[in-house]
């Protein structure tokens, strides 16, 4: 007989935790997800650090090849 009050709170107990816990929102179809930590981490920047230098130095090169190109042709050739 005292097993009966021992499962039905155990049963109620149960109920609750499982009424408490909720699905996550679903996202809309038309927006994609934001990033959770774009940017924060440590192995995030050291990640992009080096290529957010070579991107740099890219644009570098290729204004300095347009210049030399307009140079050239400034100069007849």
């Amino acid at each position: 007989m005292r097993d009966k009050p021992t499962i039905l709170l155990s049963s109620c107990a149960t109920m609750l935790l499982l009424a408490a816990c909720n699905r996550p929102p679903v996202p809309e179809p038309d927006q994609p997800p934001e990033p959770r930590a774009a940017g924060h981490s440590a192995a995030s920047r050291a990640l992009h650090e080096p290529l957010d230098k070579a991107k740099a130095v890219e644009d570098a090169t290729l204004k300095a090849v347009e210049a030399q190109r307009q140079a050239i042709e400034a100069a007849g050739g």
